[in-house]
């Protein structure tokens, strides 16, 4: 029986397929399983429920050290006034130190933990036995994403989720705090042209090897 919690840090862009991968490795080894950019959309929620400015840094930064990691419902915090407002909190220095100081709590639940982000690998858990970045081109992203939302809105616009999500790397790869990047010892797994069972067997052979020693 470990008496460290073993750690799976994955990182990547929107639509990458991280977070099915991260789901889905938590449950095959039984780990806890942490989305942290749910983190950020609960901060928002918190704010917007009790009818808070969403400006104030200090007053975000204290709802995000009271906040609880466990149990937030991605069906609520997905929707997307809520992914808005967490892009306005998200970039406040004092609620990302709030928040990466609960993740690294958070990785310390036995017997293991799947933490899927932008910063895992290069900061909350530089030290996680494992990481991955999950990526794939824009254009497949892209076609990922509006299939999802056209699903909810036929009149999506494939172009405008393009641009979108070619703006949001932008600016999540060139911010000054935690920038979007892989890890120097991270191991890349590009799913434009594979499957999520196909990336879930690469993956499980990383996290196997790791296991074992």
């Amino acid at each position: 029986m470990r008496d460290k919690a073993f750690i799976i840090a994955i990182d990547g862009p929107a639509a990458s397929g991280k977070g099915t991968l991260a789901r889905n490795l938590a449950k095959h080894y039984g780990f806890h399983h942490l989305d942290t950019g749910l983190t950020y959309r609960a901060v928002a929620k918190a704010l917007i429920d009790q009818g808070l400015s969403l400006n104030d840094e200090e007053l975000a930064a204290q709802v995000a050290a009271a906040l609880d990691l466990k149990g937030l419902d991605r069906s609520v915090l997905s929707a997307h006034d809520i992914g808005t407002a967490a892009s306005i909190v998200a970039v406040m220095p004092k609620v990302r130190t709030a928040l990466v100081q609960a993740q690294r709590k958070f990785a310390l639940n036995l017997p293991g933990n799947v933490i899927d982000g932008r910063d895992i690998g290069t900061v909350v858990c530089p030290d996680a036995e494992v990481k991955l970045y999950i990526t794939a081109s824009p254009e497949v992203r892209a076609e990922r994403r509006f299939n999802e939302m056209r699903a909810k809105n036929p009149d999506a616009d494939y172009n405008v989720v393009l641009a979108d999500l070619k703006h949001r790397d932008e600016r999540d790869m060139n911010r000054e705090a935690s920038p979007l990047k892989p890890a120097s010892d991270a191991h890349l797994i590009d799913t434009s042209k594979m499957g999520i069972e196909a990336a879930f067997l690469e993956a499980k052979t990383l996290i196997d090897a790791a296991l074992r020693n």
